[in-house]
Formats: structure tokens, sequence, C-alpha cells
């Protein structure tokens, strides 16, 4: 008759096993309570003296407000998963109704049947392992409840002992007057150790099965069950058989409980079990990109909530753009090479002008032969993808256009004890010319001259308004790019050009939460305008020149796009930095021991393709606009 109540308790509402295991442990448990009066007055008087006596064991009320510690998730700006990060515990926290009630059921089975009507401690199963290891003169049964065994997994040493056993009890019964059984239960299914550094149902259900604890079936949930006894032995990623072994005596178990009928045990049995695969410690898909998020956040939230917070970080970063950039960099590193230009490293780093938000980020060419982020923490000089600052500040100061005249010609300063006489790339000069030509050729003396003009301070004091932090010296040279900047730092300060003079942070994140969905951060997008938008406008429209006619002719992707090429005198330093107004991308190409690339390498002929392949990719499927024209703004 029980059986037959539970079976059409189940048909009703699986979680009703439940309720039934109460009912049927207490009639049970009455009769064995019955056969053992003495051992558990014995017993039960015995700790109830040495609950006065442990009066310094840990108070369980902490679990009232305990967090377990949690996995933290990076996703894309889509919410593709990047990487899971964490300490030792692997483990995501889920409430008891997200648990499939065959998982419930099988644990309760196996771990401990009388769970509903006990009150902490099972008397008959402490009494029947208290004679066990008395006659062995060593602890060789447990008969530890889940309570119990949930004190022994939050509070106490792992050691076997006669003195633990009886602290574990203890703590038990304070634990079961204070929570329900079904919290209890929860605590219990997200605390407890399933193998592989994988720590409660959910990714021990991730991990094994592939699926969330609420899909099992009852041939899962029964392997799972039996891993609790001996995780890594049993574990069906290491011992399959093994691990059907046990799952046997889980469904045997529940069998004689009348939890399930031999039927649904044999149908079990035969269920083909898919296996997942090892979900701790994984690497991730986008190394630089969660290297750099995991900094970024440790710095403001510290290691430990990092990797122990259960945070849910969204970033910036399309999985489409970043594909293309690793795949391009990895692609023309090799063709560079073939070419003549001997370079070992390359990054790529896209910022959308209308949020800053970081789209792509190539740190480098191979990851696990080298963790450092060049598109974020490189500096090195820009060259001449640097004049676009001298020339925005010379349309700003108001007094010049793209159509004013400039001269190249020579000229001299004074730098310190000596003279400094700037040199264009080809060693001539071309005399009186407008600044749209100027620039458009990448001459150098007309881009120093008009630095002395607009004042180099000033010039500084831009940089600082479009997000660069890298040190800076009003240098006589600066104009040429003698400084060092990140590439990151360069694509941001281009996307500002490209979004006539609006600016936010450039960022990685977009938000965080915790695991409950509480927003820890928000990086909203907050722009504020930086910079004069008819001199910005002026100016993108002049490096729209350098694309269609000038030096960089070789970065032409069919839309109208802006850039400006760099290459340092040395030679150790090749960039193109370009946009269309819905996205802006650096390029930069070097050695990281700063070794020549090889005589005649320039970023207009050898980096301009690269950014033109990067882009047309990325850009596919997206609108062709133009820049507005610096009529729509008042001049300054």
């Amino acid at each position: 008759m029980a059986a037959n109540t539970l079976r059409q308790n189940q048909k009703k509402d699986p979680d009703s096993t439940i309720q039934f295991v109460q009912t049927v442990g207490k009639v049970t448990g009455g009769t064995l309570l019955g056969l053992t009066t003495l051992t558990s007055a014995v017993v039960a008087g015995g700790l109830v003296g040495l609950a006065i006596s442990f009066r310094n064991l840990p108070d369980v009320r902490v679990l009232q407000t305990y967090t377990p510690s949690e996995t933290t998730h990076i996703y894309d700006i889509k919410g593709k998963q990047l990487a899971s990060i964490h300490g030792e515990a692997n483990r995501e926290v889920v409430p008891l109704d997200k648990i499939s009630p065959h998982l419930k059921r099988a644990v309760i089975a196996i771990e401990d049947s009388y769970f509903y009507s006990h009150q902490g401690v099972n008397v008959g199963a402490v009494a029947r392992a208290f004679s066990q290891n008395f006659n062995h003169g060593r602890t060789v049964e447990g008969g530890s409840t889940l309570t119990m065994q949930l004190v022994k997994n939050l509070f106490l040493s792992p050691k076997r002992a006669f003195s633990r056993k009886v602290a574990e009890a203890v703590l038990a019964l304070r634990i079961e007057q204070i929570f329900k059984k079904d919290q209890i239960l929860e605590l219990y299914l997200n605390q407890v150790y399933w193998g592989h550094n994988t720590y409660g149902v959910q990714t021990a259900a991730q991990t094994y099965f592939a699926k969330p604890a609420s899909d099992l079936n009852l041939a899962e949930s029964a392997m799972m069950a039996g891993l609790i006894q001996s995780p890594e032995a049993l574990s069906p990623l290491v011992d399959l058989k093994a691990a059907t072994r046990r799952q046997h005596d889980v469904l045997h178990r529940m069998v004689e409980l009348k939890w399930i009928t031999p039927q649904e045990e044999a149908a079990a049995r035969k269920q083909p079990i898919k296996l997942g695969k090892r979900t701790s410690f994984q690497s991730s898909e986008m190394p630089y990109v969660t290297d750099a998020v995991v900094e970024e956040l440790t710095k403001k939230f510290g290691r430990d909530a990092v990797l122990k917070g259960g945070m849910r970080i969204q970033t910036t970063i399309d999985s489409r753009l970043q594909r293309i950039g690793e795949d391009t960099a990895r692609r023309w590193i090799q063709t560079l090479n073939y070419e003549g230009v001997y370079a070992d490293q390359m990054a790529i780093v896209s910022v959308d002008p209308r949020t800053h938000f970081i789209k792509a980020m190539v740190g480098g060419i191979n990851y696990k032969k080298s963790q450092f982020n060049r598109a974020m923490n490189a500096q090195r000089q820009p060259g001449s993808s640097f004049k676009p600052f001298i020339y925005y500040a010379a349309f700003a100061s108001g007094k010049y256009t793209p159509d004013s005249t400039v001269y190249d010609s020579p000229v001299s300063y004074p730098d310190g004890n000596e003279t400094y006489s700037p040199r264009n790339y080809d060693g001539t000069f071309a005399g009186a010319i407008t600044i749209r030509k100027a620039l458009e050729i990448s001459r150098n003396v007309p881009a120093v001259k008009l630095g002395q003009e607009v004042g180099l301070n000033k010039v500084i004091e831009i940089c600082r308004s479009l997000g660069i932090k890298s040190p800076i010296d009003p240098v006589i040279s600066l104009p040429l790019g003698a400084v060092d900047l990140t590439p990151l730092e360069m694509a941001g300060a281009y996307a500002t050009f490209a979004s006539n003079g609006w600016y936010s942070d450039p960022t990685l994140i977009v938000q965080v939460t915790d695991s409950s969905g509480n927003v820890l951060l928000d990086n909203t997008p907050k722009p504020r305008l930086v910079l004069d938008s008819w001199a910005a406008a002026s100016l993108n429209d002049t490096l729209q020149g350098v694309v269609s006619r000038g030096t960089a002719t070789a970065a032409q992707i069919g839309r109208p796009a802006a850039g400006k090429t760099g290459t340092t005198s040395s030679e150790r330093d090749i960039w193109f930095v370009g946009y269309v107004p819905q996205l802006a991308t650096a390029v930069w190409v070097g050695n990281d021991n700063y070794r020549p690339l090889g005589y005649g390498a320039t970023g207009g002929h050898f980096v301009a393709p690269i950014w033109r392949d990067y882009m047309q990719q990325a850009l596919q499927g997206v609108p062709v606009e133009n820049f507005k024209p610096a009529s729509e703004f008042d001049r300054p």
C-alpha cells in the first residue's frame, strides 16, 4: 500500500516523494526507536551533556547569512560565455526547486534515508557506528546524517576521530533547531564536493552530463548521488565502470525503500549516459580579454570577490570581431615575415565611437607563448599617427582650416645644447603646401612647425581629454610621435575624432552583477563633448584624404574611412589607425625586443592592408555612413 501511495504521488508531483519519506520515515523510525530505546536514551543523554561542554563550537546561526563561494562567469556583449573563473571551488548555487526531484531522492536514499524523520542525528546509525568503531578500536563506520555531513564540510576538519563525530552531532542538533529540512538539504546539495574541484549540484551536473541540475533524469541522478562517497575514484570521467556499479547500488537502495519500482530501476540501468567534460580551471576562449577583465575587477573589488563572488560579467567584446582580429593577426604576421618585415608581434584593438566600448582586443600573436597584452600595455612610439593631434589643435585654435597654407621648408630649433632640425621621410622639402596635402602625404616639417605654433602643452592637454594617460613630454619632436602610447589609447582617441568630439571612458565591461542579479558595476556610457566639433569634423575630412589619395590608399575599404599611417624613424614600430563612424581600429606591428623591422617597413605599405582586411570583415552587414561635414558646426 505504501509503495502504491508513493507511485501515485510521484505521478502527481515528483517532489511529493520528500513528504512521503517523512511519513514512512516516522513509522519505520518509530519501530527502530522502539527496538533501541535504552541505546537511544544513553546516546541522547550523552549528547545533551556534551552539548553543554562544547560551548566553544562554531555558532551555526551564521548559516542564516552564509554565502558559499561561487564561480564567476564572463560573457561577450551578446551573452556568449567566454570564461569561468574560480578559486579552489567551482560552484554555482541553485535553489532547491531548481534541482531534479530524481537527484534529491537519490541522494537522500543513499546518504540518509531517514533525513526527514531524524532531528540531525540518526540514533540507530550512531549506535551501530559506535559499536563498530569500539570493537575495531578505530573509526570504521560513520553513521553521519546529511546534516552532520553539512556540519563537517562547513565547520570541522576532515580528520576522522571520535571527538569530531561528537562535535558533528552537537552542531547537527543545533542546525536542526534553527533550519527547516528543505533549507538544510539545499545547503547540503550546494555545498557537497562532487570531484574535479566541482562543488554543488549545478556545476556537477554541468561537468558530468553537460546539463543543469534541474534536467537530470533518474539514471544520471543515481550516478551523481553515488559519487558523494568517493568523488574522484567513482567519477564517470575517470572510471565509468566503477561509477555504473555505484549507480546500481543507489538504484537498488531506492527500490528497497520503495521510492522507485523495479521496472523504473531496470529502465534507469539501461538508460544511455552521455558524459560531459571537466568544467573546472578551463582555459578562456579569449584569454587576452578575460585577463584584462579580471585585472580591472580585481583592482576594484579584490581578488577573492572576483574568484569566489559568483559575478556575472558582461563584456563589451563582440566575439565575431575578436575572432576576425585574432585570425587576421596570425595570418598577416606570417605574410609580413615572408615579405621581409621581420616582426614577431602585432596588436589590434577596436573601439566603438558611439559608446567607446572596446569591441575587439588582440593582445598578441600567441597567448600561450606570451601573456603580455600589447593592445593595452605596450607603450610604443606612434610615429606619424600622432600628427592628427597636432592638426586638430591647429583647427581648434580657429586660425587654420584644412586648406590653410603651411610651409614645408628648412627650420631649426634650439634643443638644449644642440639644434634640432626636422626632416621629411624622403629628405626633400615641398615649400608652400596646404594642411590637407601636408597630412595626406605625411610631411614632417609642417607638423613640427604647427606644434610650435599652437603650443605643445596645448597638444598634451588635448591628449589628456582624449583619455591618453601615458607620460608625454613637450619635446620639439612630439608632433612626429616622440612619445610612447598604447594601441588602445590610439584607438580610443581616434574614436573620439570619429564621434566629432564625444568621449566616454573606453571600457571592456558593460555590467557586473552578482549571481542573484544585483548590479555591482554599471558602465552605461556617459558621453561628454571634449573636442570642438567643427575642428574634429575638419580633421575627419582631412584624414579621409589620407586614405583616398595619400599614404594609406592601401586602406581603402569601399566606404568613407579616415586614418593615419605611422612609422618610426628607426623602423621599429609601424602603425595604421583608422575609422569609420561606427568603428575605430588601431593596428600596431613590431618586435617585443625593439629590433628594427627592416629597411622600407612603413605603416602605409605594410599595416594599412592589414587594417583593410580586418575592417572589411568586421563591417560586413554594417550600413555605410558618411562623416558629418564641418559645415554642420560653428567654426571656433
